[in-house]
């Protein structure tokens, strides 16, 4: 029975959840109760919390998520300066008059939003409050809008530069030294979070196209759903020349998304410094478009130091947490598992990816990465997974997870923002052909896995 101890310890963090409790103290405080009940009755040596200090000054000393901040910030001076307002309206004018030309606008704006942002809720949010009455408006079907702003905000999640790939970037890098120590390699190899940004281009840009070949697919077919708009409705009464409100529109923010990534992809800058990078021109555009006053970025900093206090308190509630797993002998229990199941590697991983789906129901990515992560990947890059590859694999699953009803995360951050005629129905209907797309990259990836791992190899080629 003691042996299953580990198994009641998820159990015990999943009962805290569900009633209510932080995530961060939910872990650290399960952990802690069942570390003392354990040490009680023999069947847990304290000496394992002795190394928690080491790891606490480890997760403050972590150059790499110098990043978290730094793009939290990046994204939030793009949004409350009203810059993500003004690229919609550009791409609205440069393809709105064809039809479901509007659909494609927002599939693209929230692409570079979610490049900027990373985070799921603000993009999920910001697109619904910016052009869900704009599509409705100009006649579009409900369902496919708001099927459109929920699957385009998920692509925080693998967009470059992206925190949850920042995160999981830095725990795969940790997992991946584990395994090889594991294995007898005593000169491991390390992947990095530029790696997983790397892996991530070519997957995220399948399904940007992909979710525009649906969109234009549906104009075609059935055009009442995404009718085409007139040009002079779209320019708001502007009698500017149409290339040069493009040019206001567009170009400052493409310019500070391709200066973050270009100079991670050049290897002119690792992503912490690229972070740098993009707050400093966030503000500066801010500035530059009079919209940076001392309350807004008043605003953006206190956004940014709650988010990041959010995410370190999980980390250190989750460090706590795989502690104490480890203690009662979680990461036996977890091979021994993983071993027994048919099909080996194949097995091991169809489990893990539904296990990590339908935990995406109740967790954020943030918990997941930090506590699942640390758990599983281990163990899969033992058997031989390509690390970056698993990156991808998850982070496009918690998209996925996020996106389907009628849990999903994106569905609850839109129905908050979206107006009483927008039916919850409608919601869920809409994302339904997103949720095939997305599963349909997930099998792509699976047969061609160097649709991830080819750019990294080209990129970082000695």
């Amino acid at each position: 029975m003691a042996e299953f101890i580990p198994l009641w310890l998820f159990a015990g963090v999943c009962v805290c959840l569900l009633f209510g409790y932080p995530v961060a103290f939910s872990l650290g405080g399960t952990a802690l109760i069942f570390a003392a009940v354990g040490a009680m009755f023999g069947t847990f040596d304290s000496v394992f919390l002795e190394a928690l200090p080491n790891r606490l000054f480890g997760i403050v000393g972590n150059e790499t998520l110098i990043a978290v901040p730094l793009f939290v910030l990046m994204g939030v001076l793009l949004e409350k300066s009203k810059l993500a307002e003004k690229l919609l309206d550009s791409m609205a004018m440069l393809f709105g008059t064809l039809r479901g030309g509007l659909g494609i606008s927002v599939i693209l704006v929230g692409m570079l939003l979610a490049a900027s942002t990373g985070i799921v809720g603000a993009t999920v949010v910001t697109m619904g409050m910016i052009s869900l009455p704009t599509m409705m408006r100009r006649g579009y079907d409900p369902a496919l809008a708001a099927g459109t702003i929920c699957a385009t905000g998920t692509l925080g999640q693998i967009i470059p530069p992206s925190i949850a790939l920042v995160l999981l970037g830095d725990v795969m890098s940790n997992a991946y030294q584990k395994a090889q120590l594991d294995m007898g390699i005593f000169s491991p190899k390390t992947v990095s979070v530029g790696d997983l940004f790397v892996g991530a281009l070519i997957p995220g840009l399948i399904l940007v196209g992909l979710y525009i070949f649906y969109v234009a697919m549906v104009a075609w077919l059935q055009p009442h759903k995404a009718p085409a708009v007139p040009r002079e409705e779209l320019r708001n009464g502007s009698t500017e020349p149409l290339a040069i409100l493009l040019l206001k529109g567009l170009v400052p923010p493409l310019v500070l998304i391709f200066a973050v990534l270009g100079s991670i992809l050049g290897g002119i800058a690792t992503p912490t410094e690229a972070a740098g990078v993009g707050a400093l021109g966030a503000a500066l555009l801010a500035l530059g478009s009079g919209k940076l006053s001392l309350a807004t970025l008043k605003d953006a900093v206190y956004s940014t130091t709650k988010v990041t206090s959010m995410v370190f308190m999980i980390l250190i509630g989750a460090s706590l947490f795989s502690l104490v797993f480890r203690g009662f002998g979680g990461e036996e229990l977890i091979q021994d598992f993983f071993s027994q199941l048919p099909g080996g590697v194949v097995g091991a991983m169809i489990v893990v990816m539904l296990l990590m789906f339908f935990l995406g129901f109740i967790l954020d990515f943030i918990e997941i990465t930090f506590v699942v992560v640390p758990i599983v990947a281990p163990v899969l890059l033992a058997m031989g997974l390509d690390p970056v590859w698993l990156g991808i694999m998850m982070a496009i699953n918690l998209q996925t997870s996020f996106l389907t009803p009628p849990f999903g995360f994106a569905l609850f951050y839109l129905r908050g923002v979206a107006p009483p005629e927008l039916k919850t129905q409608s919601i869920y209907k809409g994302v339904l052909p997103f949720i095939l797309i997305q599963v349909s990259v997930l099998i792509m990836l699976s047969i061609w896995p160097d649709l991830a791992t080819w750019l990294p190899e080209q990129v970082y080629a000695d």
